[in-house]
């Protein structure tokens, strides 16, 4: 499994939101897109799924030119996305949230093998399992999303910000479990605002800048980079900077 894109343009109105960025997410591997607010992260993942029409360039997948197929035939395919902001089904279950995922599949047998893998990834989903989504708390809604998109067996699945909203605590939840949905041969394409954290989980990254990709390399690299740490890791660099000065 391997996805490229390849000198992506989008533009809504006269704005240029990605000015031919190319970046590749191999199979098996966590990559992480990230950058500030307006950079054109989620504008990738949607063009990515099929939400966003394309100006020009390929998406290619499996060696597949997907650009501009509909977003079923691409979940068809083994590309789903959590999106930004959660969006589960309020007024529905947590399990009939779950069940929606799973809408493309017919094996029922297996349906519910993988209701009980995303039960075990996330314990407090099992136990809310007949409690409207409305009614979970925002890290609850969360693990629901991520689980709602593995109940589709993707390949590759792509997160909007899955960190967005959440206490620290959960943060270190739902990150612990991108590695774990890795580990299990999940292939991996994070966007994140919280650099820090996405470059620690990630095998390579990229470094979004007003529709351009301005830097690339192993997400360890990128953490240690000075450019990064400026724009993305301030905080974060004078953290790391005190232990140092005590020696």
């Amino acid at each position: 499994m391997r996805l490229d894109i390849r000198d992506l343009r989008v533009s809504y109105g006269g704005i240029k939101a990605l000015k031919g960025i190319s970046l590749s997410v191999d199979e098996g591997k966590i990559v992480t897109l990230i950058g500030a607010n307006g950079a054109g992260k989620s504008t990738t993942l949607r063009a990515i799924s099929g939400l966003q029409k394309v100006e020009s360039g390929a998406i290619v997948y499996n060696d597949e030119n997907i650009t501009g197929m509909p977003a079923k035939e691409i979940v068809r395919r083994g590309i789903v996305m959590v999106p930004e902001g959660r969006r589960v089904f309020p007024d529905m279950s947590v399990r009939e949230n779950l069940l929606i995922g799973a809408f493309l599949r017919t094996n029922k047998a297996q349906i519910e093998e993988d209701l009980v893998y995303v039960y075990t990834l996330f314990p407090r989903l099992k136990e809310r399992t007949w409690q409207m989504a409305g009614t979970l708390s925002g890290g609850e809604q969360q693990m629901l999303a991520v689980g709602r998109a593995l109940m589709s067996r993707p390949k590759l699945l792509i997160m909007d910000e899955p960190s967005l909203g959440l206490a620290p605590l959960v943060v270190r939840d739902i990150f612990s479990i991108i590695r774990r949905v890795n580990e299990d041969g999940i292939t991996v394409l994070l966007i994140e605002q919280n650099a820090n954290a996405a470059l620690r989980v990630a095998h390579y990254g990229y470094v979004l800048e007003t529709g351009s990709i301005a830097l690339e390399g192993p997400g360890r690299d990128l953490l240690v980079n000075p450019s990064v740490q400026e724009a993305y890791l301030g905080k974060q660099r004078k953290k790391d900077k005190k232990p140092q000065e005590a020696k």
